[in-house]
């Protein structure tokens, strides 16, 4: 089996069990990048950063000793940050590439911290904060919400508010939905998402067109990825598979607001007569 076909298998089963394996399917999305990664090792990567954390701690550490330990392990003893450099670099959104190099962006230094507070018996999850990826622990009384990127930096209400405002105007209000946890697909499919926008940035289509393509293991009947894709497709010179993906897209949404526009550009990648109602 060639590497992205075996990559693909690979995220495809993972895709199919419940709860997903985020470390595992992260890697496997780095995989049509590296074809040659070795899973274990940065499986074991994360095993061993979360036994330099409870090395540290009493067996029977509270939760909020067991953070502080977390954060000063992951962000002062092995140095991971935010890469404010070079933000938009492919290799930020590759978890193989986030642990050696200890640093990428909000949401792949989130997998990190998830994955070793996981470890560390401490409940981590992710959320999908506009514009920027945050974690939250919640504790025996109450939660706190961390923010990876910026070197585990604790972000009260004040901080949060703000940065709601700076993402989605004043007006916006903070609400459950705001800081509810986010599952590993949602991760994974945002992890995609990122990278398909730094290579469509870059005019690297086939790589942006990649992205999509494991987008839909994840989500195999979203109408708008699929949309994506058929858009991907014509740009690439594939009229007939553009037009496939169309077709699949009316029979998932036929009520879309943009119907007509959609079956008269399906006509034309056709190259048929006018479809009847």
């Amino acid at each position: 089996m060639d590497p992205i076909r075996a990559a693909r298998t690979e995220l495809e089963r993972l895709a199919a069990r419940e709860p997903i394996d985020l470390a595992r399917a992260a890697l496997a999305i780095a995989r049509e990048e590296y074809p040659d990664l070795d899973e274990a090792r940065y499986v074991r990567a994360l095993d061993e950063f979360a036994a330099q954390v409870t090395r540290g701690l009493p067996a029977r550490a509270l939760a909020e000793r067991r953070v502080g330990r977390l954060n000063s392990v992951l962000f002062h003893e092995l140095g991971f940050s935010g890469n404010q450099a070079d933000y938009y670099d492919p290799k930020n959104s590759f978890l193989n590439e986030v642990i050696e190099r200890r640093t990428g962006i909000p949401i792949t230094l989130s997998v990190v911290y998830m994955e070793v507070g996981r470890r560390c018996g401490l409940r981590v999850d992710g959320i999908a904060f506009p514009g920027h990826f945050l974690c939250k622990v919640t504790l025996d009384e109450g939660e706190l919400i961390v923010d990876p990127f910026h070197r585990g930096q604790l972000l009260g209400l004040a901080e949060i508010k703000r940065r709601l405002a700076t993402a989605l105007g004043q007006r916006a209000r903070i609400d459950a939905r705001i800081l509810r946890p986010a599952p590993p697909r949602e991760i994974l499919a945002r992890m995609l998402q990122n990278l398909r926008a730094i290579y469509l940035d870059k005019g690297d289509l086939p790589r942006a067109l990649s992205c999509v393509e494991r987008l839909l293991l994840l989500q195999p009947e979203d109408a708008r990825v699929l949309r994506d894709r058929s858009r991907l497709y014509e740009m690439l010179g594939g009229a007939e598979a553009a037009a496939g993906d169309l077709e699949r897209v009316l029979r998932l949404d036929p009520k879309a607001s943009d119907v007509a526009a959609l079956r008269a550009r399906l006509e034309r990648l056709r190259g048929a007569k006018p479809l009847l109602n």
